[in-house]
């Protein structure tokens, strides 16, 4: 019987084909994980393409879990331990394998013909093309195939319970509980009786095979990490945006109104919030985005809190809307969970590349407040904010998320509701002005002399009766004007007012543990995770570096530009070519160190490590000499 070492970590990637089921393979190794308390951080993989060729590098797909007895941002940068369910799930994540690292293979694929497709003149499993790593080379499709020979599958059902025998494989091997999988199983397949029993056979075999097995010489345990007092479970960032925004929904005292159209990777919030009528949410699938923003728009002027859900191509068309709505100054939430570009792009790929899009991307003179979360469970700290925003000063608030946030999992301490401060509408009830005559009437546009934000009446109130549009607004009555001065005045109250959030905007935090760092990394949102995984190396080499990171991008913290002088060098990690960096330059005048990737991935804190090992060790030799 194999003895049993412990681990303090361990990054697993599932790879196979998009028809294998690595993305419930690897979601339910997540929940045992996080049932038996480590923390937890994941990064799906998906094909950019629907239904990509079987057996081709551009079809695999995969799905990678850090779970750990200490707290971790990220899913790792390698894999430990790769599971490859044919040759090109093999070659396609190989690669990211360090040498010494676990293979785990299923060898039923292993053809000729299957190898030449994917451009391997003989097989790696006996050329000594894997000599450097710990392979376990085992047909686990004919291992699965004949656990459930008596459930009277068809070949290919059979043969697709493969995945379940590789976790229960790795459940074993990595002493997780099975209960919460096999019920997983019971609940899924309740109306398929056959399927149902043949996955949790199959699931069985793969834990028994390894333990009656003499082909591992270890199991090994990794213990729970240490965690606040709670309640916890584990959640997507997607799943999170739509609780945020829920809650603020739920503390403004709103009906929360979705108007949205399917995109990836945005669809999921779509998907849970069309699930909560319980709770009063209202959704609606529109036949495109212009459709879904006017409606959510078109919901915020009747009095509910409008959102609508996007990713980057569908931002583009929402912007005329989007205009709109800082005209007439309605709340409204937008939430862009950012994919590589441009155009189509890479669809199921992440990136930061819209940061300028949603502080630029409109015609005229149109301020919109920028939001990003930085990890999973901060989408929904962000929603909730931008909910706040968007009603307190009377405007279109951005969220940004990202395809890495979106899809990845944390485990999440369940917030306490009645913590949440209230949000107050504050909608008008009653004239706020006179006429020449000394009549009572409602200017639209009369301000709150702290906020800025416009009075705001729901269409139907007694005696409130206004109208609102696209075109230039009258200073307080709400007419059309074209008026120059006028226009003059709009632009710049517009501004102020969004200016103005800035004194809801906390101070920018530095983590600089010695205080003497002469680099500062800063970063937004999911360039959290690298850079904070990346500092507590560099510190552990004995160097010091300081970080910070922006949750508010327009308006920026008030203390932004005192912080930023205090450091000799400002590094900036983006997935983009440094749309950030050059903001900060042109705003505070400081040389900005742009650190870009834009490969689809998030920032590899490996990579990112080593280079500020250079940069800190430069400046240090610069100043010794």
């Amino acid at each position: 019987m194999a003895s049993t070492q412990p681990l303090d970590r361990v990054v697993i990637r599932f790879a196979g084909d998009s028809g294998d089921g690595m993305q419930l393979t690897g979601d339910r190794f997540t929940a045992e994980s996080a049932i038996l308390g480590n923390d937890i951080a994941t990064l799906p993989n998906f094909p950019a393409e629907i239904r990509a060729p079987q057996g081709t590098l551009p079809g695999v797909s995969s799905f990678q879990l850090h779970f750990a007895d200490f707290d971790i941002v990220t899913p790792g940068d390698r894999p430990d331990v790769l599971v490859a369910m044919n040759p090109a799930a093999l070659k396609a994540n190989l690669g990211d394998l360090p040498h010494g690292g676990v293979i785990i293979v299923d060898t039923a694929d292993f053809t000729k013909r299957n190898l030449a497709r994917i451009g391997w003149d003989s097989n790696p499993l006996e050329d000594g093309t894997l000599g450097s790593y710990k392979v376990h080379a085992l047909d686990l499709t004919h291992l699965a195939t004949q656990a459930v020979e008596g459930f009277g599958l068809s070949r290919k059902d059979a043969s697709r319970t493969k995945n379940m025998f590789a976790l229960g494989l790795l459940s074993w091997l990595y002493s997780r509980d099975n209960d919460a999988t096999i019920s997983f199983l019971q609940t899924k397949f309740a109306g398929k009786p056959d399927i149902r029993d043949a996955n949790i056979a199959a699931f069985r075999a793969g834990h028994a095979f390894g333990e009656t097995t003499e082909v591992f010489e270890f199991r090994y345990e990794v213990a729970p990490a240490p965690m606040k007092p709670g309640r916890y479970r584990q959640v997507s960032g997607n799943l999170a945006t739509a609780y945020g925004l829920m809650a603020g929904a739920y503390k403004a005292g709103m009906e929360l109104f979705l108007g949205s159209y399917p995109i990836t990777p945005a669809s999921d919030i779509l998907h849970e919030l069309s699930r909560r009528k319980d709770v009063g949410v209202m959704t609606f699938q529109a036949e495109d985005e212009i459709a879904g923003i006017g409606a959510a728009l078109g919901a915020s002027f009747a009095g509910a809190l409008g959102v609508t859900t996007t990713s980057g191509p569908g931002m583009a068309l929402k912007m005329e809307t989007l205009g709109l709505a800082v005209m007439t100054e309605i709340p409204l939430v937008v939430v862009n969970v950012q994919r590589a570009g441009p155009s189509t792009g890479m669809p199921t790929k992440t990136e930061q590349a819209d940061l300028f899009q949603a502080i630029h991307g409109r015609n005229g003179e149109a301020p919109v407040p920028v939001l990003a979360a930085r990890s999973a469970t901060d989408c929904f700290d962000t929603a909730v904010e931008a909910c706040r925003i968007a009603v307190k000063y009377r405007t279109p608030v951005i969220m940004l998320s990202d395809g890495y946030l979106a899809n990845g999992a944390e485990p999440w301490k369940l917030p306490d509701l009645e913590a949440i401060e209230p949000i107050v509408p504050g909608y008008a009830t009653e004239p706020n002005s006179t006429n020449d005559k000394g009549e009572p009437v409602f200017l639209p546009y009369e301000r709150d002399p702290e906020t800025l934000a416009r009075a705001f009446a729901v269409p139907g109130t007694p005696g409130l009766e206004h109208r609102i549009g696209g075109i230039e607004k009258a200073n307080r009555t709400g007419g059309i004007s074209y008026d120059p001065d006028n226009h003059d005045a709009m632009v710049r109250l517009r501004q102020a007012k969004v200016d103005g959030i800035v004194a809801d905007v906390p101070d920018v935090v530095v983590d600089d543990p010695s205080g003497r760092a002469k680099v500062l990394v800063l970063g937004w949102g999911s360039t959290y995770g690298p850079i904070t995984a990346a500092a507590r190396r560099v510190r552990l080499g004995g160097r010091d570096v300081a970080t910070a990171h922006l949750r508010h991008l327009n308006p920026m913290p008030a203390n932004l530009g005192d912080v930023l002088r205090r450091y000799e060098q400002v590094i900036v990690p983006e997935m983009n070519l440094g749309q950030l960096a050059q903001l900060l330059r042109a705003r505070y005048l400081i040389d900005v160190h742009s650190y870009s990737r834009v490969r689809g991935l998030p920032i590899s804190l490996g990579e990112l490590e080593t280079d500020l090992i250079a940069e800190i060790d430069a400046r240090e030799e610069g100043g010794a000499a």
